[in-house]
């Protein structure tokens, strides 16, 4: 099995949450990083360990990610990372699978299943540095409430503010070692 590590640079998590109940919010996390073992000949012992530095959240707007920093949801100062460690890979097709693993979000450690999609690996021009890069992306849905994010405000007829379901999508690039 090949080790490969995340390039930060060329990865990316990001998110997408109701707000008023009636539009998207996306967001996104850039300090990552973590390794990929990976064979190219053989996906099957596919695994991933990914580390998200909390702090490095970027919504566009400095208020709502100051906010989205606070205890009111990923409280970054006391629990400054998400951490991802597969458990398991399941092919379903050439280069598509489900990659099981334990999500730990704000302290709260859950058991989920990333839909992936596996690109690469192809070797860089030399102009560029040369390196040997597999690309991993990935999506998910998950509850924000059961990870013990549940701040909202209710109004009308049963709205809230902060949508409960959160999509994620992972795009990750990682180089071999």
């Amino acid at each position: 099995m090949q080790k490969w590590s995340i390039d930060p640079d060329h990865t990316v998590a990001a998110f997408c949450v109701r707000h008023l109940m009636i539009a998207n919010v996306r967001g996104q996390f850039n300090r990552i990083s973590g390794t990929v073992h990976f064979d190219p000949l053989n996906a099957i012992g596919l695994s991933l360990e990914a580390e998200i530095d909390v702090a490095g959240i970027y919504t566009g707007i400095g208020k709502r990610d100051d906010h989205l920093r606070s205890p009111d949801f990923f409280d970054a100062e006391r629990l400054p990372t998400i951490t991802f460690r597969s458990t398991g890979y399941e092919p379903t097709g050439k280069t598509t699978g489900r990659l099981a693993g334990r999500l730990t979000i704000h302290g709260i450690p859950r058991e989920i299943i990333l839909d992936v999609t596996l690109s690469g690996p192809v070797t860089a021009p030399a102009e560029i540095g040369g390196e040997t890069t597999l690309a991993l992306s990935a999506r998910t849905s998950l509850n924000r409430e059961d990870f013990g994010m549940t701040w909202n405000v209710p109004f009308g007829d049963g709205g809230v503010v902060v949508g409960r379901e959160v999509e994620i999508h992972l795009d990750i690039e990682a180089d071999r070692q």
